[in-house]
């Protein structure tokens, strides 16, 4: 598993520039106004969607596993310590397919609890509101 950091910057070309020079990496996936980072050292997924209006902000934060029996786990985990989630669902979001749940923090911040199972051409339209924001060519998706 890796911690996954999704950040909403002002502009993506120059915020690309910056990380990958950071974390000496280049985006694993790049589409127009959103840039996935698999950084190695340190172990995180971390994403950019380009808000001219939003810029260093936090969009949601994540933990990536490697099978859904993790995010499987982790919801019964969360379910039984009294944590509202959206459930278990399998759905195209940032251009992959996923199997995932959410949970909102007491700040409001937003939780993924995710595995890709797939790339895909599409961002993606799947909408699990509140925990999920309007971001990138309109469609609605996790950040």
């Amino acid at each position: 598993m890796r911690l996954q950091l999704a950040l909403d910057v002002s502009d993506i070309d120059e915020a690309v520039d910056f990380y990958s020079k950071l974390f000496a990496t280049e985006p694993y996936k790049r589409k127009p106004g959103y840039a996935n980072f698999a950084i190695a050292d340190p172990p995180i997924k971390l994403v950019l969607f380009e808000n001219a209006n939003g810029g260093g902000t936090i969009n949601h934060l994540g933990v990536e596993t490697e099978t859904s029996e993790q995010v499987e786990a982790a919801e019964a985990r969360l379910e039984e310590s009294g944590l509202d989630t959206t459930g278990v669902a399998d759905t195209v979001c940032c251009y992959a397919g996923k199997t995932e749940t959410w949970v909102t923090g007491p700040d409001d911040e937003r939780w993924e609890w995710y595995v890709k199972t797939s790339d895909t051409q599409d961002f993606g339209t799947e909408s699990i509101a509140p925990f999920k924001s309007t971001v990138g060519d309109g469609g609605t998706c996790c950040a």
